[in-house]
């Protein structure tokens, strides 16, 4: 019997990130790419924008206590925008991110996201700096994400939410582990491979 890796709905608390056009390398900078793997990734998320050279601390929201044990990221415009590096997500994850709701992503970022299982979700401007605003005057707020009814509910708000059609029914269903997916189909795929003359001897 395999796991149910549906996920439906997310809570957490929430960090907001405010501020447009954040870009892939600001969230990964292009040094930590030569990482064999990415265990580890988490710790240098938004490394340049959260330390100085001399690794002293700057004032941003992912140094902040009150955001520490937030799992929620709330963004603005064209977040996750710039190349498609994977280590993105991956450092986002690793830092224990399970949800991104924002004005709205890059695509590629997006995609990256739902294969990791972290829910990308678009809600309007209005709604988004509501949000932020909610969360700064009470970060203690739990903030909870629901794929199916398709909202995000805070406090005494509730705001209505978009996501891409195939990363809801992805994720919704469990099915968002391409890998895990593959592995499962083994036996149909060593069938389906016996029937394909490239990749057996022809007669």
């Amino acid at each position: 019997m395999t796991e149910d890796q549906s996920i439906k709905n997310i809570k957490g608390r929430g960090i907001p990130l405010p501020g447009d056009d954040i870009d892939t390398d600001r969230i990964i900078p292009a040094r930590y790419l030569k990482n064999i793997t990415f265990d580890g990734l988490g710790r240098y998320v938004f490394y340049d924008v959260r330390f100085n050279e001399d690794k002293t601390r700057k004032d941003h929201p992912f140094n902040d206590k009150k955001f520490e044990k937030a799992s929620i990221l709330i963004v603005n415009k064209n977040f996750g925008c710039g190349s498609s590096r994977e280590h993105a997500p991956q450092a986002l994850m690793g830092y224990g991110i399970k949800a991104i709701v924002g004005e709205s992503f890059g695509e590629i970022f997006a995609d990256n996201c739902t294969t990791l299982g972290i829910p990308v979700i678009t809600a309007q401007k209005e709604d988004i700096e509501n949000l932020m605003s909610v969360i700064n005057d009470d970060p203690a707020l739990e903030v909870r994400v629901d794929l199916e009814k398709m909202e995000v509910n805070y406090g005494d708000f509730t705001i209505s939410i978009n996501q891409k059609e195939s990363s809801r029914i992805l994720l919704t269903q469990g099915k968002w582990d391409s890998l895990s997916e593959l592995l499962q189909a083994k036996d149909q795929t060593a069938e389906l491979a016996k029937k394909l003359p490239y990749l057996n001897e022809f007669k």
